[in-house]
C-alpha cells in the first residue's frame, strides 16, 4: 500500500509546479495528513538511496517537490536560467516587516518603516513573496499581508518559527 501512496504522491507533486497544502494531498489519497508526511519521508529515502536529483520539500503547511540544492547553480548555469533583478532596499525591508509581524497592513508597515511602502508592496505581491491574506475588521477593511509558500521555499524554511530572532537594536524599530 505504501508504495502505491509513494507513486501517487509523486506523481502529485509532479504534476504541480507549487506546493501543494496537506490537507489537498491527503483528501486525493484518502489518508491524514500524518500518513502523508510519512509517505513523503518514505519517497525522499527512495530518491536518497537512488541518488536522484529530486526530494520532497514539506514548506507549512504544504509539500513541493523540488531539485537538490546541490544541483541549483549548474542547472542555472545550463539552463540559463534569467534570475529576477535583485530586491530593493525598501522591498527589503518590506518583507522583513511582513514576514516577522504577519498579518499586517500597508498603513502599519509604513508606520514601521517611516515611509511609503505601496511600490514595494506590490513588488512583492507580483514576485509571490507575499499575498494578501484578509481583511482587518476595522474601518475602511484594509488588507492584510502575509507571506507566501514561495517565501518559505525561497529562503529554504519549513515554517516562519525558522526565521532568525530578531534583537531589539534600533535597526528594526517596530518589530519585535
Amino acid at each position: 500500500m505504501t508504495h502505491k501512496l509513494s507513486r501517487k504522491l509523486e506523481a502529485i507533486l509532479f504534476l504541480n509546479g507549487d506546493p501543494v497544502p496537506l490537507s489537498q494531498i491527503a483528501a486525493w489519497l484518502d489518508v491524514d495528513v500524518d500518513q502523508v508526511l510519512a509517505v513523503g519521508h518514505e519517497l525522499n529515502q527512495v530518491f536518497d538511496s537512488h541518488h536522484s536529483a529530486l526530494w520532497v520539500q514539506v514548506v507549512g503547511d504544504a509539500m513541493a517537490l523540488a531539485t537538490d540544492s546541490e544541483l541549483d547553480a549548474w542547472v542555472r548555469e545550463r539552463m540559463t536560467i534569467k534570475t529576477a533583478e535583485p530586491l530593493s532596499h525598501a522591498a527589503w525591508e518590506v518583507l522583513s516587516i511582513v514576514a516577522y509581524k504577519q498579518p499586517v497592513t500597508r498603513l502599519e508597515i509604513e508606520a514601521v518603516r517611516q515611509v511609503g511602502s505601496e511600490r514595494a508592496i506590490e513588488t512583492l505581491v507580483v514576485r509571490g513573496l507575499i499575498e494578501e491574506i484578509d481583511r482587518k475588521d476595522t474601518p475602511g477593511r484594509p488588507i492584510l499581508y502575509g507571506t507566501t509558500h514561495s517565501f518559505l521555499l525561497e529562503f529554504g524554511l519549513t515554517d516562519l518559527s525558522q526565521l532568525p530572532a530578531l534583537d531589539n537594536s534600533p535597526n528594526f524599530p517596530g518589530i519585535k
